[in-house]
């Protein structure tokens, strides 16, 4: 008898903004479309995390649970190393996964985020963020 063997993707999403998001599914190419066109309500839905910027698949669910929770315990460097290593331009992995969408909004400057990378933009809105902070303080 022969049996499929299933696959789990522990994945990276980004929004154009910055904010990353870690995942991990058994059908990347659906989950990737949830993100990208806002199918489930929730932080990615609200953070517009819409395009994949990294990927890699285990054959073992626990093997994949115990790597999503590693990449999640990262510092955020640590995790744009990551994603530089096989990305390093952070194009949308799934940007050829729909060709129907070519004109949608989730498609729309999906090769290059602004400023060349999400990074740079990430570490603006960081800045900007703790500046508001410490003004608050005072």
């Amino acid at each position: 008898m022969h049996s499929e063997r299933k696959t789990y993707c522990v994945y990276i999403m980004g929004s154009l903004l910055g904010t990353l998001y870690i995942g991990i599914t058994s059908n990347l190419h659906k989950r990737a479309f949830q993100h990208k066109f806002h199918k489930i309500e929730g932080f990615t839905d609200k953070y517009q995390v819409e395009r994949l910027l990294y990927w890699e698949s285990l054959d073992d669910v626990h093997k994949a649970i115990a790597r999503e929770k590693q990449l999640k315990g990262w510092r955020r460097s640590k995790k744009i190393v990551l994603i530089e290593a096989v990305n390093p331009h952070w194009l949308d992995l799934a940007r050829d996964w729909y060709p129907w969408m070519k004109d949608s909004r989730a498609s729309r400057g999906a090769s290059t985020p602004p400023n060349d990378s999400l990074r740079e933009s990430s570490r603006s809105a960081q800045h900007d963020k703790k500046r508001e902070a410490r003004e608050e303080v005072k």
